[in-house]
C-alpha cells in the first residue's frame, strides 16, 4: 500500500452526524482498474466524494502520490489529477456540450485529451457539440460526463455508477471507450451496479457493506458465491 498511486487510510466519512464510512482502507495503483461494488447504501459514493475532495477528511486518510490530501478542496484535488465523474452526470444545463467539456480543461493540465481527442473517442458529440445537454439522451449526457472529466487530463478517473439507467447498447459503448482511456496512462476507479460489468474489466475488487470493507483482492481469484456474500452479507 504504500507504494500505491492513491490510497484512503482508515477511512472515516460522515453527513452531519450520520457516519456512512467507517475506517475504509483501499489502494489504487498506477495503471489499474478497480471495481467499487455494493449494494445500495453501501458507501461507494461517499468514498469515491471523499477521494475526490467533495466529503472533507482528516488530511493522512487519503494519500495521493505520497502527498496527504484527504483536507483539500475539490478544485485543488482535480489540479493534482484527480477527476471525478459524478453519478447523475451534474451537467451546466445552460451551456452547449463543447462549453461543457471546455470546463474540464479549466484545472489547467495539459496532456493527451483535448476536444479532438475526446471527440475522436466518442463521435457523437462531435455532432452534438453546439446541443445543450437537456437535449441529448442519458447516454449522451453520459459520454459528455466522462469527456469533461478526461478534459482535464487526470491520472486517475473515479467513475461513479457509470451505467446506471442506460440503455445496454450505450453500456456496451461506453465500456468499449474503455481500452483507448486506459492506454493513455489513466487510472480508473469504477463505482457499478452492474458486477459482471465492473468484474469483466477490473483487476481487483473491493466490496463495501454498510460503510465497511468486506472483500477486497484480485477478481480472477475471487469467486461469485464469496463476491455475493459480502456483497449482501451473509455467510457463504
Amino acid at each position: 500500500m504504500p507504494d500505491a498511486l492513491l490510497l484512503a487510510q482508515k477511512l472515516d466519512a460522515f453527513y452531519g452526524d450520520f457516519q456512512a464510512l467507517f475506517g475504509v482502507n483501499i489502494s489504487v495503483d498506477a495503471g489499474e482498474v478497480l471495481a467499487i461494488i455494493g449494494a445500495n447504501g453501501a458507501g461507494k459514493s461517499t468514498l469515491l466524494r471523499s477521494l475526490a475532495g467533495l466529503i472533507k477528511n482528516d488530511s493522512n486518510q487519503v494519500v495521493f502520490k505520497g502527498q496527504s490530501i484527504g483536507d483539500k478542496r475539490a478544485d485543488t484535488i482535480a489540479r493534482l489529477g484527480i477527476a471525478l465523474v459524478p453519478e447523475g452526470r451534474q451537467l451546466f444545463p445552460s451551456l452547449s456540450v463543447e462549453e461543457n467539456l471546455k470546463l474540464g480543461a479549466k484545472v489547467g493540465r495539459r496532456g493527451y485529451w483535448t476536444l479532438t481527442s475526446v471527440y475522436e473517442l466518442f463521435p457523437i458529440l462531435n455532432e452534438r457539440r453546439n446541443t445543450a445537454p437537456t437535449a441529448l439522451s442519458g447516454g449522451q449526457q453520459q459520454m459528455v460526463a466522462i469527456a469533461r472529466a478526461l478534459m482535464s487530463n487526470p491520472e486517475v478517473i473515479l467513475f461513479d455508477e457509470i451505467s446506471l439507467g442506460l440503455a445496454p447498447v450505450i453500456i456496451n459503448d461506453i465500456y468499449n471507450a474503455f481500452p483507448t482511456i486506459i492506454e493513455q496512462g489513466v487510472t480508473a476507479v469504477i463505482v457499478e451496479q452492474d458486477i459482471s460489468r465492473a468484474l469483466s474489466v477490473a483487476s481487483r475488487v473491493y466490496c463495501l457493506q454498510k460503510g465497511s470493507v468486506k472483500l477486497e483482492g484480485l477478481t480472477r481469484e475471487k469467486t461469485r458465491d464469496a463476491i455475493t456474500a459480502a456483497y449482501f452479507g451473509v455467510a457463504v
